[in-house]
């Protein structure tokens, strides 16, 4: 019994040893617990590092790591802290001797606490990695880098140097043991120093992104003869030849993505020291080399990643690539000038997961065993060639595809059914810009992972199908120029994801359904140019709708309360349909509004001056309506500067996570982390582009991207305004287009408008103005179109210097006292007018059209027609006889 009592204290001795050894050291905790008070990110792990709950094991806490044999802390992650701006305080680490791992990044680190530098960090001796991504490192931070001796990997990644230094000799060339340096995205400039030939461990090195110039075949680089990675992208080398790595045994990754390089050495060397997994050279192609493909990759059979886009490189699609090197991952060949028809490989490739030949010259059908030669594909880009024929039946095989665009070629035919049926990893179709017919989809759809869906600017007819309210993960569509028909599906209102909506163009009919008003995710919608009638619903809900596209269709009623509460509203274009009413008075709570088109409506009324609260405003199209009244006095307090909002669609990209997948595979194999990402890495999560339509320079032009973004305008023409232009609109300096023709104005030219820096359209035609037209208007040196014909005009013309020089007669036609060039009309003594008739032509111009008065005639002309028809038959019994004959033979005959 004593025997068992002294083997349990043995026991609970051992015990203690052992929980001793696991748990931190107490002067660790302790550091730790100093730490804490300067860590107050809003991203807070270090919220675990307390005592208070008799949690005293430090190894336990997040992000520390320790050993598990002697308790020692050896990993600590202080990332993504943001509180080191005013300096870090490195005696705070001298506590941590066995410190082996030290991560600083995306801090703000811009030097260290006074007397308390990088010196007390070099007694930390076994400090083996550092990292030091995205702070502000600066000059003096990275000279006091070489005291700690024996760093063994060491990132500086993206650090925001304020002005281009050369490579910090002093504080990093004393790193002979380094083995992965990092100086991705900083400003470093020059030569690379000879001193890096001592470097003889190193085996990841990556200088992209920086202002690194000179020639790689003078510099170390080739010395570095442990190399396995190397990145020397988007720098300003000399024209690299593949002989500078030749010697390079054991390199496996080359990006050079930016730089012009040759391979002439190459063609006479076929025995090449070295098999890379991955090379990439976007955009390096040199006016010394040819346009074929690099043809070191002729002896290249290990190769996994291939990403070779934006060369201009020509010949037919390198069948060879794929045959030599069997372990193919990715294919990147984008933005070339490869022709002829795609031939394959006879033999099946499982290992190829991404096919990017998009932006070439590549013809023919698509060859009918695609899906059978390449079964494992989740990325494939074939958009912008000249494919030809109907999607390949083996498609339907492609059981893994997560991203498919084929757009813009000249497929036809119809979307074959296995293919809706046997891609549920499918997240991105777009088959936009080809020939493709029949109905958009089968009754049945498995495509339960597809989030985006283009299929614009084809063929397609038919009813939108019912099987796409099964996509529940669908977040925009795109239908927009086909042939479809019948009513606006009422199930589009249950897809809650759906963000964008694009269906113009096509043949839709019937009222816009309530049910939209559901999709509060909604920020994208464009009904334009179909047959839509009805009154606009009112959604309250649509809190996130950027952009409104109604125009060209048949909707009828007030505009009452549709889009109120829609405060971040961009474009809302309504033009072109048989609206009434008046402009709503909450029109000036949409804060956001940049466009607003109303053109071509039946909308009557005074022009609220609830506009001028429209701060963002800077396109307004009021035309062809019925609006009276002044021009409102406040359209000035609206500055008409450039905004990027009015072309901004959402986009937050989507990653596509087989680079990822490439990334990591190739990151096992050469025993480092690699990042890969390929032009197509991301995509957009709607992308449609924004365009509208505006009447300028006489012209109705399409507007969209930066040019949109850039233009500014007001178009008030064709209504029944009346009263004097007011001197404020001169202060609009930024505006680009002013119409305000076919109207009822009176009074003179402010002279105020030789302040309209900007502007390059403006048309005061077909009104009662009056007066000279003022000659401080030559000073507009921007002006394309000047139009004051028909008012009322005297005196003489403009002098004809500047862009007045250019201006035609049409300009000041129909102002009988006006003269001068470039009328043919002399100027005599001048005297102003005394009884000048009223301009009255405004409404026939500009094709206004009373309904009511329209109706009426109409009747009465029937009503005409009738009667005539009956006297006739009544006065003359022989077209009597005959008109009766007439009748009953057609009765009998049908």
């Amino acid at each position: 019994m004593e025997f068992g009592i002294f083997g349990w204290w043995l026991l609970l001795a051992a015990l203690f040893q052992l929980s001793s050894i696991h748990g931190c050291l107490r002067e660790e905790r302790e550091a730790l617990l100093q730490f804490k008070p300067s860590l107050n990110s809003s991203y807070d792990p270090s919220t675990s590092w307390n005592t208070s709950h008799g949690n005293n094991n430090c190894c336990e806490w997040e992000r520390v790591v320790c050993d598990n044999t002697t308790g020692h802390v050896i990993e600590l992650d202080l990332s993504y802290y943001n509180d080191f701006e005013l300096g870090l305080n490195a005696s705070l680490f001298i506590p941590f001797q066995e410190l082996k791992y030290l991560d600083l990044g995306r801090n703000g680190i811009s030097g260290w606490a006074p007397n308390e530098g990088f010196e007390r960090l070099s007694r930390l001796s076994k400090l083996e990695v550092l990292k030091l991504d995205q702070n502000y490192i600066n000059e003096s931070f990275l000279s006091s880098l070489g005291q700690i001796l024996y760093l063994k990997k060491l990132y500086l990644r993206n650090n925001l140097l304020d002005r281009p230094i050369n490579f910090p000799i002093s504080g990093l060339c004393e790193l002979t043991n380094l083995q992965e340096l990092d100086l991705n995205h900083n400003n470093f400039e020059g030569i690379l120093p000879s001193c890096l030939a001592s470097m003889t461990k190193l085996r990841v090195f990556d200088i992209s992104s920086n202002r690194f110039n000179g020639s790689p075949d003078l510099s170390p680089l080739p010395s570095l003869k442990s190399l396995e990675y190397l990145d020397l992208s988007h720098n300003y080398f000399n024209p690299i030849t593949f002989s500078s790595f030749l010697n390079l045994s054991k390199l496996e990754v080359i990006f050079s993505d930016g730089n012009k390089m040759v391979d002439e050495t190459l063609s006479q060397r076929r025995n090449l020291d070295f098999q890379l997994k991955a090379f990439s050279c976007s955009s390096c192609s040199s006016t010394k080399s040819s346009r074929r493909i690099t043809r070191f990759l002729h002896y290249q059979f290990d190769l996994q990643v291939i990403n070779l886009p934006h060369n201009n490189f020509s010949g037919q699609f390198p069948t060879w690539l794929l045959e030599n090197s069997t372990r193919l991952a990715s294919l990147n060949l984008q933005n070339n000038s490869l022709t002829g028809i795609l031939q394959l490989p006879n033999h099946y490739i499982p290992n190829l997961l991404v096919l990017d030949i998009s932006f070439n010259n590549i013809q023919g059908p698509i060859p009918t065993n695609f899906g059978f030669v390449f079964p494992n594909l989740k990325i494939l880009d074939t958009s912008k060639n000249d494919f030809e024929g109907v999607i390949p039946f083996s498609f339907g095989n492609l059981a893994s595809l997560q991203f498919l665009d084929m757009s813009s070629n000249n497929l036809f035919g119809t979307i074959p059914k296995n293919l809706t049926m046997g891609w549920s990893s499918l997240f991105y179709l777009r088959l936009s810009k080809n020939h493709l017919s029949g109905q958009l989809f089968p009754a049945n759809l498995s495509l339960t992972s597809l989030a985006a869906l283009y299929l614009d600017n084809n063929h397609f007819s038919g009813e939108i199908p019912h099987g796409i309210s099964n996509l529940m993960n669908l977040d925009e569509i795109d239908f927009s120029n086909n042939n479809l028909l019948g009513m606006l599906p009422r199930w589009m209102g249950n897809m809650t994801f759906l963000s964008g909506i694009a269906l113009a163009k096509n043949q839709l009919e019937g009222p816009i359904p309530v049910e939209l008003c559901n999709l509060q995710s909604l920020n994208f919608l464009d009904l334009s140019h179909n047959n839509l009638s009805g009154y606009i619903p009112s959604c309250s809900n649509w809190f996130e709708i950027l952009h409104v596209h109604l125009n060209k269709n048949r909707l009828t009623g007030p505009i009452s309360s549709a889009f109120k509460g829609c405060s971040n509203l961009v474009t809302l274009n309504l033009r072109d349909n048989y609206l009434t009413g008046n402009i709503p008075d909450w029109i000036g709570s949409l804060s956001s509004l940049s466009i607003l088109l109303l053109k071509a409506n039946y909308l009557q009324g005074k022009i609220p001056f609830q506009i001028c609260l429209l701060e963002k405003l800077r396109l307004l199209d009021l035309s062809h309506n019925s609006f009276f009244g002044q021009i409102p006095h406040c359209l000035s307090n609206i500055t008409f500067e450039p905004i990027y909002t009015k072309s901004h669609i959402p986009s937050g990209s989507k990653s596509l996570d087989s680079y990822r997948q490439i990334s990591d595979r190739l990151s096992k194999i050469l025993d480092f982390e690699m990042y890969f990402y390929s032009d197509g890495a991301t995509v957009p999560s709607f992308d449609v582009l924004q365009k509208v339509e505006f009447t300028t320079k006489n012209l109705l032009l399409s507007y969209k991207g930066d040019i949109l973004n850039d233009m500014s305008g007001i178009d008030l023409s064709c209504n029944k305004l009346e009263g004097e232009i007011p001197d404020e609109l001169g202060d609009l300096s930024s505006i680009h287009a002013l119409n305000l023709s076919f109207n009822n104005l009176t009074g003179s030219i402010p002279i105020q408008f030789s302040k309209l820096n900007q502007i390059e359209s403006l048309d005061l035609s077909n009104n009662n103005l009056d007066g000279i037209i003022p000659p401080q208007l030559t000073e507009l040196n921007f002006l394309a179109v000047f139009n004051v014909a028909h008012n009322n005009f005297w005196g003489t013309t403009p002098e004809r210097k500047a862009q007045f020089g250019t201006f035609d007669e049409s300009s000041y036609e129909g102002n009988p006292l006006l003269c001068g060039p470039p009328l043919h009309k002399a100027c005599t003594k001048i005297q102003p007018p005394s009884d000048i008739p009223t301009n009255d032509k405004g409404d026939e111009a500009c094709g206004f059209m009373d309904l009511e008065v329209f109706y009426i005639s109409c009747a009465v002309s029937y009503m005409t027609m009738l009667l005539g028809i009956v006297a006739i038959l009544y006065i003359n019994p022989h077209w009597r006889r005959a008109w009766f004959n007439f009748v009953e033979v057609c009765i009998f005959t049908c």
